[in-house]
């Protein structure tokens, strides 16, 4: 079984732009990614599934030519993840529109003061209390 290139790269594509518009401060870009993330799963799981084959009827076909129906089914659950995903989403970014007025994510006003705060100035322990690290034994300093 081979996959085709040109779809490798799409799905590489669609992986990348779907990652980039993640990293984004705006609940929309962050909306369209998920949605390109979740359309380059589907595509992935299609070409993982290998070519088409025949329909699995008892009887009919040789049972070596049957399609196989486990991608099937992962797309269609990635299809519902999406889904709701995007619905809450949606919902965050109304939210966010009606409070705030805009869909860009603000700072955290306290996790900007936690990083201001001063460091402590006595130097931490070191991990390493072993002098000697072939038997391990600690001299008293």
């Amino acid at each position: 079984m081979t996959i085709n290139l040109a779809m490798a790269l799409v799905v590489a594509v669609l992986y990348a732009v779907g990652f980039y518009l993640l990293m984004q401060r705006s609940l929309m870009r962050v909306l369209i990614g998920v949605v390109v993330l979740g359309h380059g799963t589907n595509l992935l799981l299609q070409l993982a599934g290998g070519p088409p084959g025949r329909a699995p009827v008892i009887g009919l076909a040789d049972p070596s030519t049957f399609a196989d129906p486990l991608p099937q089914a992962l797309a269609l659950t990635a299809v519902v993840i999406t889904f709701a995903l995007t619905t809450f989403l949606l919902a965050l970014g109304y939210r966010s529109y009606v409070l705030v007025g805009r869909d860009e994510v603000q700072d955290d006003l306290e996790d900007a003061r936690i990083a201001r705060q001063k460091v402590p100035s006595a130097a931490l322990e070191s991990d390493d209390d072993t002098d000697d690290p072939d038997t391990g034994e600690v001299s008293d300093r």
